[in-house]
């Protein structure tokens, strides 16, 4: 057992219901290399704290140091009712922890949460019955219905946090406008110098706790999003304060889209290192590097501040950790108990995002297709295609089960390989292992209503994939691989499985016009009332510098808006599209 102790974070925001997975991931590969690797979850942990009869306590008093007149309409609610607030907290959030489901009954009676501006949605459902959700969850639906009712009640007291205590508050997106595209690292900086917010008190707190019990040599922050940068580099002052001997390490899916020009080193005074793309062979790169074991100049897709004091981006020729050799994720250490099923949205397959606990695994490293215009394709975790067998794979499926107890699994790759999931599917049923899962695809005809047949029959509740437009000319620009006439046949023959299908779609694509985008929503009616699919979500189109549109834009007919010199982050560009659409227009209809 290597002396080096590592802690991984996830930092606020990310999901509820369920850990996000990078630090299961880096964590299983780490014990398997035989480090003394841990991990903290502390999203959820800044939720439950704010969430809690101290808490509310706690945004009271911000919310009453508010002049009157600047109060919103969601904090002079909540204080109004703030003792049926504090009364009621506590048990809401054990009965969404489903550890007291009996308290359904109540909820659902809507005579027991107090009932503030969110609950305005349930008007555009009434139908004069008496019951606006009766369409929904019928005479039996308690437990869903109440569930739905507790998650309007959380995003109320969302709001109040983000109205009396600390602006950039979300559930899933704390100060993203800090980080996303940012070209400079200065209005982060300024905000984590700025007079802490209570939201940054309990992190702060949190922060210190997780640190004093696991004693890292070496942290490692994982930010997947431009909504957890922020908290990510909160955490990283705070260690700096408290335990300035320990190195820290940021990675993950922001850094890997968003930093790959970063060039200002002020960026260094929280962070020692910063990692590009799959984070397993940089880590131990790092590692071996703190034990003195490998010079600086040899450390791999890694920036550091040099001893000139300027970013230095070190990439030693080194094979990445093949993909059939990283492990098993583990989710020890992480509170599984505490995760949050919530039911904010009654799409059933937003549903899948936000409700249970589900255990996040990778079928393939990348994409196998890695064609699409509009994808990051010549990223390395999209352009690096690697497998395991379906037996490795079910080997892990059952060691995750046995550790957590839990079936449903959720595949998280960019588009699922159908060879794979045969052989997987085939593997599930000879070993006669029961589990749920769901996963997203490209609906290419290799998806016959045979192979259909034989996903559902190993436990394939969902698929989803992206229809993107309903448009044969625009498919092909997008270099989708697949025609409309294709996509109706494989989503009638997952639905006829009883597959639940959900299609993603696209606006705003180079040269759309709004009849392309008017004749999508007939093709998506349409697919609906022929039983095809049962969820869509239109999705406006953004443009990125990694993408083909980006690097190529004259391919697509556009005109990139120049970008102004960068720092920090770099990812969105803007584009001048001839057809000069009111895309924004078209979105408000299309939500």
């Amino acid at each position: 057992m290597s002396a080096i102790k590592i802690l991984s974070l996830i930092p606020p925001m990310t999901q509820l219901n369920t850990p996000y997975p990078s630090t299961a991931y880096l964590t299983g590969f780490l014990r398997s290399q035989k480090f003394d690797a841990v991990q903290d979850d502390l999203a959820l942990k800044l939720v439950l704290a704010l969430l809690s009869a101290q808490g509310l306590a706690d945004i009271r008093a911000a919310a009453l140091a508010q002049p009157e007149e600047a109060r919103s309409a969601s904090v002079n609610f909540f204080l109004d009712y703030f003792e049926r607030y504090q009364r009621t907290i506590e048990p809401t959030i054990v009965f969404l922890q489903g550890r007291d489901t009996t308290l359904c009954h109540r909820i659902a009676s809507r005579g027991f949460l107090p009932e503030g501006p969110r609950f305005s949605v349930l008007d555009a459902y009434d139908d004069e019955s008496g019951d606006p959700l009766g369409w929904a969850f019928g005479a039996l639906g308690t437990i869903d219905r109440a569930r739905h009712y507790a998650t309007l009640y959380l995003n109320d007291l969302a709001d109040v946090i983000r109205d009396a205590v600390d602006a950039r508050f979300e559930f899933v997106r704390y100060a993203e406008s800090l980080a996303a595209s940012q070209p400079s690292f200065e209005p982060l900086a300024q905000a984590l110098m700025a007079t802490p917010t209570l939201v940054d008190a309990y992190l702060d707190q949190l922060t210190v706790e997780a640190v004093e019990q696991a004693q890292p040599d070496l942290v490692l922050l994982s930010v997947p999003f431009p909504g957890s940068v922020y908290a990510a580099f909160r955490i990283a002052q705070t260690i700096k304060r408290i335990a300035p001997n320990t190195r820290i390490v940021l990675g993950g899916g922001f850094v890997n889209t968003e930093l790959r020009e970063l060039s200002d080193p002020c960026v260094f005074d929280f962070v020692d290192f910063i990692t590009l793309d799959a984070g397993e062979r940089p880590v131990l790169a790092i590692i071996e590097h703190l034990q003195g074991q490998r010079a600086a100049d040899r450390l791999v897709r890694t920036y550091i501040k040099n001893e000139a004091g300027q970013v230095e981006h070190i990439n030693w020729p080194e094979p990445d950790i093949p993909f059939a050799e990283i492990g098993t994720p583990t989710w020890d250490g992480l509170p599984l108990n505490d995760y949050l099923s919530l039911l904010d949205m009654l799409n059933p397959m937003h549903r899948l995002w936000s409700d249970g606990r589900w255990n996040k695994l990778t079928i393939a490293q990348g994409c196998y297709w890695k064609k699409c215009s509009f994808c990051d394709i010549s990223l390395d975790y999209i352009s690096r295609y690697e497998t395991a067998t379906a037996e490795l794979l079910v080997d892990r499926i059952e060691q995750i089960i046995a550790e957590t107890g839990e079936t449903g699994f959720h595949f998280v790759d960019e588009a699922a390989p159908p060879k794979m999931l045969k052989a997987l599917a085939e593997e599930l049923i000879r070993r006669k292992l029961t589990i749920s899962w769901w996963g997203n695809i490209r609906f290419e005809k290799t998806f016959t209503p045979e192979l259909a047949e034989l996903l559902a029959d190993s436990g394939c509740i969902a698929m989803s994939g992206g229809l993107e437009v309903a448009s044969d000319r625009l498919l092909k620009l997008m270099q989708k691989g697949v025609s409309v006439e294709q996509v109706a046949q494989v989503t009638r023959g997952f639905a006829d499985a009883g597959i639940l299908v959900h299609a993603y779609l696209m606006y705003g694509f180079p040269t759309q016009t709004v009849q392309d985008t008017v004749d999508a929503l007939e093709y998506v009616r349409q697919l609906f009332e022929n039983g095809c699919i049962q969820s869509g979500f239109f999705h406006r189109f953004v443009c990125t510098v990694h993408s083909p549109v980006g690097m190529n834009p004259q391919d697509y007919g556009v005109e990139l808006i120049p970008l102004p010199p960068t720092t920090f982050a770099r990812n969105d560009v803007g584009f001048i599209d001839p057809t000069g659409v009111d895309h924004d227009l078209l979105g408000q209809g299309l939500k």
